[in-house]
């Protein structure tokens, strides 16, 4: 009997054996979904290449003047290494001759905190904006996306007034202050905050959860991308911030780096890699935070962008 369900199970399971040509096997490794790289693509690419390298040559402009002689710097040309080759003669004069560290320690702690502030602020009025029904919110609203219009420069008179009359002209806290208020980050946090599913906040207000709870345990941990984003770019704006700071700011170990590395000056005129060796040491941190960062940078700007989604 054995014998007969062995024979049985053999004559059912008929395999096919037929040899398979492999060379015409299609091998790929796009992902699912993901478009073949037609010459449309690669143009693109090109086109988006160029214009990467188009973005990135006075970076590179400015890296290579400041390693030449002020010789070099001066006689122009196109050429990556002067006649008399690579020297660090200009960065070794600006930290000899100002408090670069200094500046650079002012510059770190003020922007963190304004970032800190700033992001801060705008989450909780963002919030109450997109949830809160109250009176007058549209209109509130409506006046906060107008204050965009407005350039700063008009503002410089009467913020240095203010901060003249509470005495806080020469402060870490008169520079940190008229800075803490950004509408557009209140309009991206806003157009965020509505396309979170309200259903999600519904269920944690019938288990008990009070508004700032609902705040704090449910919607920022859904809004970290858009708050790392929203982080990264405030950061970046308080510390390429150039005009309030040189105004509000007069005492040397208050300054800024963008603010100090322009008290070094020199005798003999207008030094051109001492002036791209500036600009290198005021862009290095930024850079390495955007290295650092950008992933960060692009999910928080793709989940969300301008329209919420």
């Amino acid at each position: 009997m054995s014998s007969t369900a062995t024979a049985t199970r053999t004559d059912d399971a008929q395999v096919d054996i037929t040899p398979v040509d492999v060379t015409k096997v299609r091998r790929t490794n796009r992902m699912p979904g993901e478009r073949p790289l037609g010459p449309a693509r690669i143009l693109a690419f090109i086109a988006l290449a160029f214009m990467a390298l188009l973005w990135l040559l006075p970076m590179l402009w400015a890296i290579v003047t400041s390693f030449k002689t002020e010789t070099d710097a001066a006689s122009g040309g196109l050429n990556l290494i002067g006649p008399n080759g690579v020297t660090t003669q200009a960065y070794e004069a600006i930290l000899a001759e100002g408090n670069v560290y200094v500046w650079a320690l002012n510059s770190l702690w003020t922007s963190a905190v304004i970032t800190l502030i700033t992001v801060s602020i705008s989450a909780l009025a963002a919030y109450a904006f997109s949830r809160l029904d109250f009176k007058g919110s549209r209109w509130i609203f409506l006046a906060v996306i107008a204050s965009i219009i407005v350039p700063p420069q008009a503002l410089i008179i009467p913020l240095y007034y203010q901060m003249l009359t509470f005495n806080m002209v020469d402060t870490y806290w008169g520079l940190i202050l008229p800075q803490i208020v950004m509408a557009p980050i209140i309009f991206i946090l806003k157009k965020f905050f509505d396309a979170v599913p309200v259903e999600l906040e519904d269920a944690a207000r019938v288990d008990g959860a009070g508004r700032l709870r609902v705040f704090f345990s449910v919607v920022l941990p859904l809004s970290r991308p858009i708050l790392g984003a929203v982080s990264i770019f405030v950061f970046i704006q308080a510390w390429n911030n150039f005009l309030w700071p040189f105004l509000i700011i007069n005492d040397t170990t208050l300054m800024t780096l963008p603010v100090g590395l322009q008290t070094v000056l020199s005798a003999y005129g207008v030094q051109y890699s001492q002036v791209m060796a500036q600009a290198v040491l005021a862009a290095l941190p930024l850079v390495i935070v955007f290295l650092f960062y950008q992933r960060q940078i692009v999910k928080g700007v793709a989940t969300t962008g301008f329209g919420g989604q």
